[in-house]
């Protein structure tokens, strides 16, 4: 009968379905582009090599969001501490030319000293207006060696294409991007490596000890991967309940909206079922028995447009990472039925009010 009432009326039933589809994939793909970034930015700074890290005073665990360069010297002072092997400096510069990057400036070889470039084309900087991209932002933008590319209004040359998971995606030298973005004698960040990562922690506190140095962000490259995570992303866990809301409210409204007019349209059959003994409770649990089935084809539809979108993005935008996770589909499973049942409710309740004699005279 359920079954029967939906095919009844497959327009309605195909638009509650999609609707329930579009709160599923806008959970997950809001989510997982969410998470992609998140996981991206935390795998290539593991890709760096690092065991100690240390920011300027203020600065925040984001990637590319530090807090006033530091005077580059401060390296020569870091490299004489116990357990101190490399120290590579790093100028970091956001820019927003078309897409939100990192450039970031280094050092060639102590930089290498972390862990070595991986070149796959091409190889290291020949001159002062090279660049060194990763492989990902090549494929996306169909770059290869020797074209010419802008960057902060300057001209570079793509000198080496590299495998992605060591920081940014464009390398630059970093006396070039001090004079480009006047930091001269600066650096952004400092990336240490030790002798042996277990002594991280002692590093630490050899460096909290230096006179100057008390305020400045120092922390092993465990503890700095581990803070990068949705929630030390300023507004992104509020933007992800917003979302979650606004789903939501989409599929309780459609639910609503639907049941409550399969209902005015069924009076008379409701009337015959309670004529022939129907309780209260068998008249809800029908119309939201109804309202579960639509919200599992809408999960399910949603599901598999999510996976695609997820594939589709990857081979469009390869720079743009989602990631739909088993525990996310989970949620938004639940999200998606509790919404759609609780736009049942009042249907519901309304269908099981009915008077039998009132329903039967009903026209």
């Amino acid at each position: 009968m359920i079954v029967g009432n939906l095919v009844h009326r497959p327009i309605r039933s195909l638009i509650s379905v999609i609707a329930v589809a579009l709160e599923v994939t806008l959970i997950l793909l809001i989510v997982g582009l969410s998470l992609g970034m998140v996981s991206d930015s935390r795998g290539r700074q593991a890709g760096i090599g690092a065991d100690v890290v240390v920011m300027p005073p203020g600065s925040s665990y984001i990637v590319g969001l530090t807090g006033t360069p530091m005077p580059i010297k401060i390296g020569e002072v870091l490299a004489k501490l116990p357990h101190v092997v490399t120290v590579a400096p790093v100028l970091t510069q956001v820019s927003t030319n078309g897409t939100l990057e990192v450039i970031a400036g280094i050092d060639l070889k102590s930089y290498e000293a972390l862990a070595p470039f991986q070149f796959l084309q091409g190889g290291p900087f020949q001159g002062s207006d090279d660049v060194l991209i990763d492989d990902i932002l090549a494929r996306a933008k169909h770059i290869k060696i020797g074209d010419k590319m802008e960057i902060l209004s300057h001209e570079f040359r793509v000198a080496g294409i590299v495998a992605p998971g060591k920081g940014a995606r464009k390398f630059v030298q970093i006396d070039v991007l001090q004079d480009l973005n006047g930091s001269k004698g600066r650096a952004s960040v400092f990336y240490l490596k030790l002798d042996n990562p277990a002594n991280a922690d002692a590093v630490v506190s050899e460096i909290k000890g230096i006179p100057g140095m008390e305020t400045h962000i120092a922390v092993p490259m465990a503890y700095y991967l581990s803070m990068l995570t949705p929630s030390n992303y300023p507004g992104l866990l509020t933007f992800l309940r917003v979302v979650i809301a606004i789903s939501m409210t989409i599929g309780f409204i459609v639910i609503f909206q639907a049941m409550y007019t399969a209902v005015m349209e069924r009076t008379r059959e409701i009337g015959i079922l309670k004529s022939m003994g129907a309780s209260k409770l068998y008249i809800v649990n029908v119309i939201l028995r109804e309202t579960v089935m639509l919200a599992i084809g809408g999960i399910l539809l949603g599901i598999l447009i999510s996976l695609t979108a997820r594939v589709g993005l990857a081979h469009k935008i390869p720079t743009l990472r989602v990631i739909v996770t088993g525990g996310w589909i989970f949620w938004t499973t639940i999200i998606a039925i509790v919404g759609a049942m609780l736009g049942a409710m009042y249907p519901a309740y309304r269908a099981a009010q009915k008077d039998p004699i009132e329903a039967l005279a009903y026209e």
